[in-house]
């Protein structure tokens, strides 16, 4: 899938908009489309632009959440943002994607999205996705690639960080590079494997990897490493 979902935000809130504008930018397969405190402003907009998908609150004024979907009349899909359960049952009455309770959580954030992607993209465009099975110290755990930020070394085993957590592979680093396709991910250090789609910004000798609702995570580059990772940017 190439073309990202086109995400519209309405929350009477800045801060719920900061937070869920942060989420969107994080996830590879969406687009911020806009963001408005509005719900009046924000269907007229929806009526003039594209947008796949629409994260709304419920609890506004003006115009609730509840009235904003009877008006919308299913021209875009909505996954409703409250800290309010209540309206959980009348949301899905409309048909929404999911129902988020706030504070949200990224990984919840995530499950939506996913859930949203599977709905709106039609099963002929859908490719399976890359994967790599490591050894845990119980199973073989699969981890979807896509979902990869980084790979940490330590002496005999991987910690694989996700945008959903993190994995504790029984294995080298270097057993774990073989496995990694070349063109989505890069040695940058004798103990750092880095994923190209979640690099934020380099400074001098540092990469920062964008990662859940934290800063942006600082992997160092080795000596070794340096052409070839500035190479590949």
């Amino acid at each position: 899938m190439t073309d990202p979902m086109h995400c519209l935000v309405i929350d009477d809130k800045p801060l719920a908009i900061d937070i869920l504008t942060d989420y969107v930018a994080k996830v590879p397969f969406l687009h911020l489309a806009g963001s408005s405190q509005n719900p009046l402003e924000a269907l007229q907009w929806v009526g003039e632009r594209r947008v796949d998908l629409i994260f709304l609150d419920i609890q506004m004024p003006q115009l609730t959440g509840l009235q904003f979907l009877q008006a919308l009349d299913r021209r875009a899909p909505v996954v409703l943002t409250t800290a309010y359960p209540d309206y959980a049952l009348a949301g899905f009455e409309h048909d929404v994607i999911d129902y988020l309770l706030k504070p949200i959580p990224f990984e919840r954030f995530y499950q939506a999205v996913q859930k949203a992607q599977r709905r709106l993209r039609p099963a002929v465009e859908e490719t399976p996705r890359p994967y790599v099975f490591v050894k845990t110290e119980h199973r073989l755990q699969r981890i979807d690639l896509d979902e990869v930020l980084y790979a940490e070394g330590l002496q005999n085993y991987v910690v694989v960080h996700t945008l959903t957590g993190k994995v504790i592979a029984r294995q080298t680093l270097n057993s774990l590079e073989t496995s990694l396709p070349a063109s989505a991910f890069v040695r940058v250090h004798k103990s750092f494997i880095v994923a190209l789609a979640h690099v934020h910004s380099v400074e001098r000798s540092r990469i920062f990897i964008q990662a859940t609702a934290d800063e942006p995570r600082c992997i160092p580059v080795g000596d070794a490493y340096r052409r070839t990772f500035y190479d590949r940017l």
